[in-house]
Order: C-alpha cells, then structure tokens, then sequence
C-alpha cells in the first residue's frame, strides 16, 4: 500500500487565517493526501481570532512531499526565528515542492530557499522579495521549479487548485473547484491595486505604513543572516 502524500502546513503566531484556511479546504479533499497543521511549539495557534489547537511540533514531522508557509503579520517576526527557519530548511530539504501564500514567500526568502527563483506575495510586501535575491512576481499562482507560491490572502485558493492539478492532475482540481463551488465573482473591481479606486489604495496603504517599516528592517536583517 503506498504512503499518503504528506502536506505540511507550518503556521506561526500572527498568520493569516484565510492563508492555510483556504488552501487547507482544497487540499483535504485530494484523495491519497494527508494535510499536516503544525507549529514551532505546537498546541495552539490564534489567528485572527480564531484558535487552532492540538498542532503537533514542525520537529516531530520526519519528513514531508509538500510544505506550505502562509502569510500574515507574524511574518515580520517568523522571518527572524531562527528555529522556526531552521524547521522550513530541513523541511524544504527533501521536498517535492515548497510552497507559500502571500508573505509566506517573505519567510521562504529568509530560509535562503528562493534565489533565482520567481516569487508571488502580497502586492504591498511584494518588491522584499528582491532582499533575499528572489524575482518578485505579480501573478495569482507563480510556478519556479519545485516552487509554487501564490499572491495575497484569496489567491492561496487558487495556489491550491493549481498544485492540486500538478499532483493529481486538471481533472480532479476541476472536481474539486466544483465540489466548494468556487467560481468567484466580486461584487467589486477593488482586489488589486491597479484596478481599486485612488483613495481605498492611499487607505490600505497608510494602514500597512508602520508595518512597511517594521518589515522591511526585518526582511534586511533575516537577508544578512542568510
């Protein structure tokens, strides 16, 4: 009998819910796979005010086929954990891919895993990429290799479907799509910054303005200790 395909999903404090949610939904259902949730320390995880519980340690995982790193505010100090890196490299090591949503890629970066290499993010934290010597990409899904990283937030959905028919092939990422019935129509033209309206973007961008800061210290500081 073969072994199941194992899926790791490595969360950390103050990522993204809707980062591994989304993805973690497409995934569960790919048959043969078994989707692993995991954390540095393990046990429980809060992300955006939910709380996702009984996580085993990413130390405890021998091994995985497809290892996953999300995104979200947390990024800023996961990027400079030393043992939650040293976690994402040996995971990396032996992976068939390694993949992100939004600024997980940032933390991909930091792990020294994405020289040469094109990226997706989050439009806003995007151009850090270049820090770690990755090619930022604007697409929703950017495939580099063994590498699959998808755009902000929404876009690990379609990251998923699209690895989904990379292992399992189009037919079964079809089955699945309809399966959750996701056939997307947003009741506004505002998910990108080239198409929002001047003033949500000079909105959404002033709230990200600390932050920026923050970040960009931190993606320079985890770049020099590569």
């Amino acid at each position: 009998m073969s072994q199941p395909l194992a899926i790791v999903i490595a969360l950390f404090p103050g990522v993204t819910q809707l980062d591994f949610t989304g993805p973690h939904q497409i995934l569960c259902r790919l048959p043969g796979a078994k989707v692993t949730v995991a954390s540095l320390a393990g046990g429980e995880i809060e992300a955006d005010g939910l709380v996702f519980a009984h996580l085993p340690k990413l130390s405890d995982i021998d091994h995985c086929d497809v290892l996953i790193v999300p995104g979200g505010f947390g990024t800023t100090e996961a990027m400079g954990d030393r043992d939650f890196i040293a976690e994402i490299r040996r995971l990396a090591d032996e992976a068939r891919y390694v993949c992100s949503v939004c600024t997980g890629s940032l933390v991909l970066g930091a792990a020294g895993l994405l020289k040469g290499k094109r990226a997706a993010c989050h439009w806003a934290w995007r151009d850090q990429l270049a820090l770690f010597g990755a090619i930022p990409d604007p697409s929703r899904v950017a495939r580099d290799g063994r590498y699959v990283t998808g755009g902000g937030v929404t876009a690990g959905i379609d990251f998923a479907l699209t690895l989904v028919a990379e292992l399992a092939g189009e037919d079964m990422a079809q089955t699945i799509q309809l399966a959750v019935e996701y056939a997307p129509a947003p009741p506004f033209d505002a998910g990108r910054p080239e198409t929002a309206p001047e003033a949500v973007l000079r909105r959404v961008s002033a709230l990200y303005g600390k932050a920026m800061d923050e970040r960009v210290a931190a993606a320079k500081q985890a770049a020099e200790a590569m």
